[in-house]
């Protein structure tokens, strides 16, 4: 919280290769800042975080608006093209310790494609990844953001439709994590309006929990 007048938000994006995490990142941060682009191998292979400007017109305090700010962890997807589980996971692992250690995080964002069904080998091996990060805790700091949604939207599935054709899988998940998710268009655009949107549901989500933040210790070398 740099003033009373601004609040700051730390998110993490996790999830498979070409899910869309990088370019989701962009989407909150307004930006173009994350490498994002289709490719036959995975494109990040580190960790790296970006902020966002000043934001207003998304939150209100005692009446007042506060000016938002958010700060956005880039990482490396799981399977990786050429990294091992091992290597990605102390990656990640070493970059929000070293990120995220006196703030805490306040949300991650496990990106899935709204387009792509969840089979259930790849949801445990995704879950057992989160909870090797985040902890015993991980339901309660962990969101679903669906990308690829407009594809979706094009194949004649409005949100509720999507939820009432979805696999088991999936509905397992969403219930798991207090049905905190969020569907996001893949177009490469910034749309304003949407943007506002998706940041207010994620500032719900974190109301929801109390504002609570999860700690990080430096993992040893």
């Amino acid at each position: 919280m740099a003033d009373s007048n601004e609040m700051t938000i730390n998110l993490v994006v996790l999830g498979r290769t070409q899910t869309g995490k990088s370019a989701a990142g962009n989407r909150l941060l307004g930006s173009d800042d994350f490498e994002s682009q289709l490719s036959p191998s995975s494109v990040t292979t580190c960790c790296s975080l970006r902020h966002s400007c000043r934001i207003s017109g998304i939150t209100r305090r005692n009446g007042c608006e506060l000016a938002l700010r958010v700060r956005v962890l880039d990482t490396p997807g799981y399977p990786h093209s050429s990294l091992s589980k091992e290597r990605v996971r102390e990656t990640v692992r070493s970059a929000l310790a070293h990120h995220f250690r006196e703030e805490g995080l306040h949300l991650a964002l496990l990106v899935l494609r709204a387009d792509l069904p969840l089979c259930p080998d790849e949801n445990d091996h995704t879950i057992q990844f989160i909870q090797e990060l985040l902890g015993p805790t991980w339901k309660d700091f962990t969101a679903v953001l669906l990308t690829h949604a407009d594809k979706a939207k094009e194949a004649g599935f409005s949100e509720e439709a999507y939820l009432h054709s979805a696999s088991s899988t999936l509905l397992a998940l969403l219930s798991s994590v207090q049905h905190k998710y969020v569907f996001l268009d893949s177009q490469k655009s910034i749309i304003k309006e949407e943007r506002t949107i998706v940041l207010r549901k994620l500032l719900n989500f974190i109301r929801q929990n109390n504002y609570q933040v999860l700690l990080f210790k430096h993992s040893k070398e």
